[in-house]
């Protein structure tokens, strides 16, 4: 069956470079057949990528030993889950995860489009397609996942693998990586029709339409991946955080960013014509911070429990990014006359303005955690010695930046468009400002002395009241007209304009996310030794160990502690932390025991026992607040499925459509 898998990724190649071609030759030497025969062939590399996919898949799940992939990233003991995770377990495997993903995506991008943008359309296929030739060329010449095992001059069967990293054996790194990556892999479709408009000159906003729209889904993506992760490093690294500025998690992050303040820009293109160069810029700089990111985790340009190891792809990547940047400036610089902004900014003191210094703020932010990622990189190349930065670099830099972002939240919805009044601000501001100013006035008197958390408490107050009066006045609004219930009214109001109210939703989660890691300014911390049947002290916690239980299973030994929780001599909870030992892979995990509640985490790490076996060793940590980062990914995600429900008003756009490859498109009003 690999013979099969390893043939189906290189004709999926071979077509993939055809497809780049036929697209290109078909818009420029006028061949329509060509064009067509493009479409054709990225459905044909979607369906052999699907074939080599299920082929690695049921090769995976039958533990087919002769292949260096399957002994490398499986063993007989692991559950059926983790044999399928074990698809992206690795480095060639990811690879073809990627690819299939690109070509899953590139033949809904066909399909959907294929009666619209007709003179875009070849330029779309020809991006989408370059990308996806360079990953699976990757898998056909690089970094095959169908390579087998060789002893002399014969296939070898060693029985048994080394199984998958323990830490990858948790449920949430079974959809961590495949939400991750539909983020990172559709920030190619915005890319490829924002250069694609940008090459041919495209007049009227109707592609940003579509562009939006995807933009929103990957970003939703690369959300919930970026928060599994969280997840995932809270609940099985057990050092007691989940987000530790490593610079694998850097790199999902500033995609996210910059995705951020495209979705908030793109609506000054769409509404007043503003903010072209930006937009060009931003989701170009979107696609290729996604490429970095692959690139560091593939490359062993960085150290990360993240990344892989090192491995001979990093030439090929580096020079892909390289590549990838130069010709997309290029573009960009060419065209320039083609980005002019159709209306001037009018004042400093408009909505218009706010989302300009929002765009600032955030690639300030960007530019300071790729800064963070990319300095020890920098510095090994010149000096020969490693660097690193540490997370307090990241934390004095981006706290700042973050509050200021936050307070910005609040204030877009509060300012009128192209200019506001004193008077009109005054009105505006008023509630919020009083809701932000009481909340940090109440926080400081009651003793809390951390200035940067009395002011995060106060925005993230500042800016609810914001989002929750704009919803109040709507919904009255439509109450007072039409006397309807105000449930009702409010439903009403978010169906009318989603993209706006759904928006607020998104904001209003993540302020909740906000409360959560200001709470992390009050973490409590120790390590501690317990003995059977012995107590101690710990905040307003009293822990006891009751009982430290060893076993196996055919994949792992574990140790398993139970302790009781009270709290003013009452019981409240029990909690079982535990840690294994993998028998494949000889590396040991934690399960941690967490007492999760809305003001705070009780989380424990049961470490080991001591040398002479008569205690436990124990680390304990207390996280206020920080299940409303969870909540508010929730929330999150159900302002983002809003945002993409169709509203009773909707924008309307010129469209481009050509019939035929006449020398001048024909504009159709919609």
């Amino acid at each position: 069956m690999e013979n099969i898998g390893a043939l189906a990724v290189l004709l999926a190649f071979c077509i993939s470079v055809f497809a780049v071609f036929a697209a290109v030759l078909g818009k420029y030497a006028r061949r329509p057949f060509l064009a067509v025969s493009a479409q054709r062939a990225v459905y044909a590399a979607c369906a052999l990528l699907t074939l080599a996919s299920g082929v690695l898949v049921s090769l995976l799940m039958t533990g087919d030993f002769r292949l260096a992939y399957v002994a490398s990233h499986t063993d007989k003991a692991m559950s059926a889950v983790y044999k399928f995770t074990a698809w992206w377990g690795g480095q060639e495997g990811s690879l073809l995860l990627w690819s299939w993903l690109l070509s899953v995506y590139s033949a809904i991008v066909v399909w959907t489009n294929r009666r619209k943008f007709r003179e875009m359309m070849p330029i779309v296929i020809g991006v989408m397609m370059t990308v996806l030739a360079f990953f699976v060329g990757m898998i056909t010449f690089v970094a095959s996942p169908f390579q087998v095992l060789m002893a002399g001059r014969g296939i070898i069967d060693v029985g048994d693998g080394n199984g998958l990293s323990p830490l990858l054996q948790w449920w949430t790194m079974a959809i961590h990586p495949p939400f991750l990556y539909l983020g990172y892999v559709g920030f190619t479709v915005p890319f490829a029709f924002a250069m694609a408009s940008l090459i041919t000159h495209q007049p009227g906003e109707a592609w940003i339409h579509t562009t939006r729209r995807w933009a929103i889904v990957t970003w939703l993506f690369q959300s919930t991946g970026i928060l599994l992760g969280m997840g995932w490093a809270y609940t099985v690294l057990g050092w007691g955080g989940y987000w530790g500025w490593d610079p694998v998690e850097n790199a999902s992050l500033m995609p996210w960013i910059t995705a951020t303040a495209f979705l908030h820009s793109v609506m000054m293109q769409e509404k007043k014509g503003m903010m072209k160069v930006w937009n060009m810029v931003l989701v170009s700089a979107t696609f290729l911070l996604s490429i970095l990111g692959t690139t560091l985790t593939r490359t062993g340009l960085v150290s990360s429990v993240h990344a892989f190891a090192q491995s001979p792809v990093k030439p090929y990547f580096t020079t892909f990014l390289i590549s990838a940047t130069a010709l997309t400036v290029l573009a960009i610089i060419r065209n320039l006359p083609y980005l002019k902004s159709e209306v001037k900014l009018e004042s400093v003191v408009s909505r218009e303005s706010s989302f300009l210094f929002n765009n600032l703020i955030l690639l300030a932010s960007c530019f300071a955690v790729l800064w963070g990622t990319l300095f020890p990189v920098v510095m090994e190349a010149l000096t020969g010695e490693k660097e690193t930065i540490d997370a307090p670099y990241y934390n004095r830099v981006n706290v700042p930046i973050a509050l200021f972002l936050l307070f910005l939240t609040g204030v877009g919805p509060l300012i009128a468009w192209r200019k506001s009044s004193l008077n009109s601000l005054r009105r505006a501001f008023l509630f919020p400002s009083v809701a932000g100013v009481l909340t940090f006035s109440v926080l400081f008197a009651a003793g809390v002395r951390d200035f940067a958390a009395d002011v995060s408490f106060g925005l993230c107050a500042f800016v609810l009241t914001t989002i929750l009066s704009e919803f109040w006045k709507g919904s009255r609004a439509i109450q007072a007209k039409e006397h309807v219930a105000l449930p009702r009214a409010a439903f009403e109001l978010t169906w009318r304009n989603t993209r706006r109210y759904g928006g607020y939703l998104v904001h209003m989660g993540i302020v909740l996310m906000f409360i959560g890691f200001t709470g992390s300014a009050f973490n409590l911390h120790e390590t501690r030794n317990l003995g059977l049947g012995e107590s101690l002290r710990f905040g307003r916690y009293e822990l006891k160990l009751l009982s430290v239980n060893d076993g196996e299973t055919g994949n792992y030994q574990f140790s398993h502690a139970t302790l009781r929780v009270l709290e003013n001599g009452h019981e409240i909870d029990q909690i079982e932390p535990e840690v294994r030992f993998y028998k494949a892979s000889q590396q040991q995990s934690s399960i941690i025991g967490i007492r999760r509640r809305l003001n705070e985490d009780l989380y424990v790490n049961f470490s080991g026992v001591t040398q002479d076996n008569r205690k436990a060793t124990f680390q304990m940590y207390v996280f206020p607040l920080v299940s409303w980062i969870w909540i508010g990914y929730w929330v999150l995600l159900f302002g983002t499925l809003i945002c993409l429900i169709p509203g009773k008003v909707r924008l309307q756009y010129a469209r481009t459509e050509v019939i035929g490859f006449a020398s001048t498109p024909a504009t159709v009003q919609s």
